[in-house]
């Protein structure tokens, strides 16, 4: 644990607290969701090249593999932003993630379509738990300079999982016709991992303080942030639960993130669950499709870190806008050119992946600012899970059109996506650059 702050002897708002050691593990380990939810559904579409043939699967059951996790996400993200707002998030925190590492084992054994369908699902309802518990205990923690940046950097994890994934898929492909098995298997590793690094978590003192429990909660901030922090007072709180997410202007709110999040996650996905297939599509062949997509990753990778260094400087709507702007008129030119030459194909899924970050980063830093500490885990796992249901059925879909249409309307349908989140976030999207959570939930 850090020492508190040394050398201010005035009182202090936690908004406005130094940033600690404590802040920079705490965005670490709440990285671990999305890093096992990038890494789960990135290596599936490398184990889908061996387990396709060996068990003869059509298209449509390719696309339930591949949409299986989402399916789980979206079921659990709103069960976790139920419960971390009703028991808090410490517990979830530390427990959901034991459930990744059972399940991902349990596919080692696996010989039936419905068994890992189901195994898939069972996983993704432990990751989508994950994501309002771990982005609502960030939020609460880090002081408001360096909070865009610090949720953003879950979705640097997001794209850090994905990358591991191939480089995990692309060594074990060649080991084996069976390899398919560790590389689904492999994701208990990292879950393991994570869930021993996350004990003696302190308890969000937001929230401690939205129960009553304000003894509790002056503990943590204190042996945290020193004696002399305090923490703002949110008036007008709502009462937990989704019902307050219709209630006093937040409708409209969770409309904006729902919509915006999912026209950034439906083309991604789809990029990432047939991303071999999708570049072999599009004339390259064999190993050098599953490492095209590698070298997509690490881009996406880049443009996140890119992103976070952009959100305080331009602010979250100019962010949001340019880079479904720029991201939605390259797919565009994909669906128009899909026979282009290689090098130009691999320069515009290049130049997707730079533009594309800045909407990945939001994604997460928006549903957190807008909304209170007591509907906070709600609100974020609401937009997760309807988002996430836009990413299951166009991962679900993606090898149907495939197979009808080409690659050409993939990408058209794609573009169409991308380029709605932009008319949404000219439409709505606002500026919380500066503020405090307070202050950004009563925008």
């Amino acid at each position: 644990m850090d020492q508190p702050p040394h050398g201010r002897t005035e009182a202090f708002l936690v908004d406005d607290a130094p940033l600690l050691r404590f802040h920079k593990r705490l965005a670490l380990y709440s990285g671990g969701g999305p890093f096992l939810d990038g890494y789960v559904l990135s290596i599936i579409g490398i184990a889908m090249v061996q387990v396709t043939p060996q068990w003869g699967l059509n298209s449509a059951q390719q696309g339930l593999i591949a949409a299986s996790a989402t399916i789980g996400i979206v079921f659990g993200s709103f069960l976790g932003g139920r419960l971390t707002d009703r028991f808090g998030r410490q517990r979830l925190y530390v427990f959901d993630l034991i459930a990744v590492i059972v399940f991902s084992a349990a596919q080692l054994w696996v010989d039936d379509f419905w068994v890992l369908f189901l195994l898939r699902v069972l996983i993704g309802v432990a990751i989508g738990a994950d994501y309002p518990v771990a982005a609502s205990l960030l939020t609460e923690f880090t002081p408001k300079k360096y909070r865009g940046p610090f949720i953003g950097s879950l979705t640097v994890m997001w794209f850090a999982g994905a990358a591991s994934a191939y480089l995990v898929g692309d060594i074990v492909t060649r080991l084996s016709d069976q390899g398919w098995r560790w590389m689904l298997a492999s994701a208990a590793i990292p879950a393991a991992l994570i869930v021993l690094a996350r004990v003696g978590t302190p308890e969000s003192p937001r929230w401690l303080a939205g129960k009553g429990r304000v003894d509790e909660a002056n503990a943590v901030v204190a042996k945290i942030f020193g004696p002399h922090a305090t923490l703002e007072i949110e008036s007008g709180r709502p009462a937990g639960g989704v019902d307050a997410l219709w209630k006093s202007g937040y409708f409209g709110r969770i409309v904006f993130v729902t919509t915006f999040w999912t026209a950034s996650i439906v083309p991604l996905f789809a990029v990432y669950a047939f991303g071999p297939r999708i570049l072999a599509g599009l004339g390259l062949d064999g190993r050098t499709a599953s490492m095209g997509s590698a070298v997509i990753t690490i881009l996406l990778l880049v443009s996140c870190i890119i992103a976070l260094t952009a959100i305080n400087k331009l602010g979250r709507r100019t962010l949001l806008i340019h880079s479904f702007a720029w991201s939605g008129l390259t797919l565009l030119l994909l669906g128009l050119f899909p026979g282009s030459p290689v090098s130009v194909i691999l320069c515009l899924f290049a130049t997707y992946a730079i533009f594309t970050g800045g909407a990945q980063v939001l994604q997460l830093v928006y549903p957190n600012e807008l909304f209170p500490t007591e509907i906070r885990g709600s609100a974020v796992g609401l937009a997760s899970s309807l988002s996430r249901v836009g990413g299951a059925l166009g991962t679900y879909l993606v090898p149907i059109v495939l197979d009808r249409w080409g690659v050409g309307s993939t990408m058209l349908g794609a573009a169409t996506v991308a380029l709605a989140g932009l008319a949404v976030s000219v439409a709505w999207a606002p500026e919380t650059r500066g503020k405090s959570l307070a202050e950004s939930a009563r925008i």
